[in-house]
């Protein structure tokens, strides 16, 4: 009897649900993308509705079914933790015990009633460890027969980082780090500090960093007392935090901010306030000792494994700088990390689990570049979608027969500064747009991150984008020996890019920084000549291959400018519906779904749809 798999994360954030079959990823998505809220917690009804609808089959046909960690084990660190902090987080304890009492140590029960909306069919379910979700969504995969495992987040039952050895079809942990003492708690911490809301912010803060003066007396003070008062860190990685300095363990925000405005000089930055050098220095001073700490776990992996090859997910494996610095250190000969790398790709790897683990099969085929097939996972959409649209909202359009003649003018229309939305084929699964649910733009056009930041995604001015580039071209613009396929890696741009700075760069503010330019391709070229690339193979994704390939044709440059297809606080669209919807909501140009170009410019205004932006809460 063949064998599908259905794994699901919920509850927390980014739910999500993956189907396999005999080992084979079929399809994967969050439900944020289906019910537009952004990291959506919900049961994944919808995810679950379009992973079982990509294979053909009903819930019937699922042999079993895999959650993504095991809430018992989270509830017993709940009461301990209220227990060993007592009388503190009494009205954190008052709040969150009735609702475990009520439903969740009930949980079984509550998954069960949750799918009888989909069979009455009894499916027995499985409940593998949070971390260990994580480490088989970054083996079982990866294109490697064995790999160190390195998996860093806020936290999951109680493990916070673990380090673990996988072979063939087993994976062993080696060492965990336990609850409060956690890096992705405390890097947390810090985003909740300087104004940026916690599981979604991080990434803000890790664009902030490079406007902190890594020359400045301050920026030393800060990281000296953050590992004097706020952390000890050992040889190995591990670390403790001082639980005087928190608040997460028993309360309901992250710091205790009395006693961080002693110790830094700073409050905490409400979203409303501007943001400050000191807010730039914090947000370096916590990102370099994030880069150390990631990289002496590392060093540990590597001594207890003695592995060529190293694995890593969990929330902190999204930090992409942190990444680059690894891969610079050459510890490992190879690093994969998975694209899902948060409590989303927690659903594959629970599926994975299930087959490999609990059913003992073998892992036999080992796909090249891996097996997530670029990470094109979600739904694909038809010609008959797409025309949906344009007779729902009587849309203007222009049809392109060949695909050549699409790129051709498309390419066109981005190298004379236009910002275009490229819909195209299966939805990313994962937080990154790789080039299927994209917004394009001219890495060359000085104005193009202002433009986008500003007019397109409606979102702070200091945020950098992502360049993608041809896989045989990557190092034509970065320094880095291998590819980059899911924008995990923050890489220098190469010194022949670059342009020199005026003597007083360091003392501009910040927007003058910005504005300043760089190298050739200032719209990808972070305040630290660095970029977070994505590399993008022919055999992966041949439209938009062939899309850069055409650019390069025209222009020379085989580079152009990536960012998400959403504005500020919505999730990354999925369908034509939605995908319009954004470009029309936007100073964006045009759009591109399939064979089909929309030219903003003649189009007529949507109805009913001057409060838009109240319908996503920006984050």
């Amino acid at each position: 009897m063949s064998t599908y798999i259905l794994g699901i994360s919920a509850y927390y954030h980014d739910s999500a649900a993956a189907l396999i079959f005999e080992g084979e990823i079929i399809a994967a998505a969050q439900e944020e993308r289906f019910t537009r809220k952004k990291h959506d917690p919900s049961f994944p009804h919808q995810a679950i509705k379009y992973v079982l609808s990509e294979a053909s089959i009903t819930l019937d046909d699922v042999e079993v079914i895999s959650f993504y960690d095991k809430p018992f084990i989270k509830f017993e660190r709940l009461l301990e933790t209220y227990h060993a902090f007592a009388p503190k987080g009494l009205i954190s304890f008052l709040t969150a015990i009735p609702i475990w009492i009520k439903e969740k140590l009930f949980f079984k029960k509550m998954l069960r009633d949750e799918l009888k909306k989909f069979t009455s069919k009894k499916i027995q379910i499985l409940f593998p460890e949070h971390h260990l979700s994580h480490a088989a969504s970054a083996f079982y995969p990866s294109p490697f027969k064995e790999a160190a495992i390195l998996t860093i987040d806020g936290v999951g039952e109680w493990a916070t980082t673990t380090i673990g050895y996988a072979k063939d079809n087993q994976i062993k942990i080696i060492k965990e780090l336990h609850f409060p003492h956690s890096l992705g708690l405390l890097y947390s911490a810090f985003t909740y500090y300087t104004g940026f809301r916690v599981n979604s912010g991080e990434y803000k803060l890790m664009g902030l960093a490079p406007y902190g003066n890594s020359a400045s007396a301050q920026l030393k003070y800060f990281k000296e007392i953050i590992l004097k008062e706020l952390v000890d860190i050992r040889e190995d990685g591990s670390l403790l935090l001082n639980m005087k300095y928190f608040n997460f363990a028993t309360g309901l925000q992250m710091t205790n901010d009395k006693k961080w405005t002693k110790l830094f000089g700073v409050p905490p930055r409400s979203e409303e306030m501007p943001i400050t050098q000191e807010y730039m220095n914090l947000a370096l001073a916590i990102q370099q000792i994030t880069e150390e700490v990631v990289i002496k776990l590392a060093e540990t992996a590597k001594r207890l494994t003695n592995s060529e090859n190293l694995v890593m997910a969990g929330g902190v494996a999204l930090n992409s700088v942190a990444n680059g610095k690894l891969l610079k250190t050459n510890l490992f000969k190879n690093i994969w990390i998975q694209p899902a790398a948060g409590d989303a790709g927690g659903a594959l790897g629970a599926a994975y689990l299930a087959w490999y683990v609990w059913k003992g099969e073998k892992r036999v085929k080992i796909d090249s570049p891996d097996s997530m097939k670029g990470a094109f996972l979600g739904p694909e959409f038809s010609e008959k979608n797409i025309l949906a649209v344009v007779r729902k909202y009587q849309a203007s359009f222009n049809y392109h027969e060949q695909f050549n003649d699409l790129t051709a003018y498309t390419a066109t229309k981005i190298s004379k500064g236009n910002v275009v939305g490229w819909f195209q084929g299966r939805m990313e699964y994962g937080p990154r747009a790789l080039g299927n649910r994209s917004i394009l733009g001219d890495a060359r056009n000085p104005d193009m991150q202002k433009k986008m930041n500003l007019k397109i995604k409606y979102r702070e001015g200091f945020r950098p984008f992502a360049p993608t580039v041809l896989e045989e071209d990557i190092n034509e613009y970065f320094d880095i020996s291998c590819p980059s396929p899911y924008m995990l890696h923050v890489i220098p741009v190469l010194d022949k890019r670059l342009i020199q700075l005026p003597e007083n760069f360091k003392n501009m503010e910040l927007y003058e920084r910005l504005y300043t330019l760089r190298s050739d391709v200032p719209a990808i070229t972070h305040i630290d000549n660095s970029a977070r690339i994505q590399s993008v193979h022919k055999n992966t994704n041949f439209k938009y291959w062939r899309l850069i390939n055409e650019f390069k044709s025209q222009t020379g440059y085989g580079v152009i400018v990536n960012t998400s297809f959403n504005v500020r606080g919505e999730p990354i669209v999925c369908a034509p519906d939605d995908a319009f919807r954004c470009f029309m909501r936007t100073e964006m140009d045009y759009l591109v779904m399939g064979n089909y170009i929309f030219d903003k410019k003649m189009q007529t205004n949507l109805k009913n749809d001057s409060n838009w932006k109240e319908e996503f809460k920006l984050d």
